[in-house]
């Protein structure tokens, strides 16, 4: 089974990426290589604890250096955060009143850097269930466990065989300027939409790139060979909301 790792927010650094000033041992990040790394209540975390997860996100790996010896852990985790909109978690509820200023709220958010939420491909905000809600999810049709597994098999097994030549096998392993060269290149007017978005500094390069990785998985998990202008629009909205 795939590890899960849900270390709590007063987790140090080494706590999470690996240290200790005798043997090296490796941290929550690295135990959680090849399954996931849950933060509940993130912007509770230190900062430093947080960013230490910027390198390993990016490269895979975990790289500890003492003065007589170095340590490599593997780091492909799949990072999942949670975070409530403001100190007293009730921001944007329509029956109850925040007691949090706007400089409290956006200190708050502002734990998570810049450079960490730009590594993040899914950022959503879930609002607060309703009674009707619940009564639609109980009385509509769900989707099973067992069918959600078959439906990531189908979507893991058309990436590997689209990826079969090359040295990966998911697209989250897939570099940009492979997804971006000849292999792989969307036509213009399937990128356009994206294309816009980084003209006008609305996301990076690296947030590009990894616009396209979803967009593939998007397509993979529809049964679609390769992303249309529709499946490049739903990554770049699933990545902050922006739909143009």
């Amino acid at each position: 089974r795939p590890p899960l790792e849900a270390p709590h927010h007063t987790a140090t650094a080494a706590a999470m990426v690996g240290g200790g000033s005798g043997r090296i041992r490796p941290g929550a990040a690295a135990r959680a290589s090849h399954g996931v790394l849950f933060l509940d209540e993130a912007p509770e975390f230190g900062s430093a604890v947080l960013d230490a997860l910027r390198q390993p996100l990016e490269s895979g790996v975990i790289s500890i250096h003492r003065a007589n010896a170095v340590a490599r852990f593997p780091a492909r985790f799949q990072l999942v955060m949670a975070a409530n909109p403001c100190p007293c978690g009730q921001y944007g509820a329509a029956d109850l009143d925040c007691s949090c200023p706007p400089s409290a709220r956006r200190r708050y958010l502002s734990r998570l850097s810049g450079p960490l939420l730009d590594r993040i491909d899914i950022q959503l905000q879930v609002r607060r269930v309703t009674a009707a809600q619940l009564r639609v999810a109980a009385d509509g049709p769900r989707l099973t466990s067992a069918t959600a597994r078959q439906r990531v098999e189908l979507a893991r097994a058309a990436a590997a065989e689209r990826l079969e030549n090359t040295p990966w096998s998911l697209n989250s392993q897939v570099p940009g300027p492979w997804l971006r060269g000849a292999h792989a290149r969307l036509p213009g007017e399937t990128t356009a939409i994206l294309d816009r978005a980084l003209e006008r500094g609305g996301i990076t390069m690296r947030g590009y790139d990894r616009v396209l990785r979803v967009a593939w998985s998007i397509a993979d998990l529809g049964g679609v060979a390769r992303p249309g202008p529709e499946q490049v629009g739903q990554a770049l909205y699933l990545r902050k909301g922006m739909s143009s």
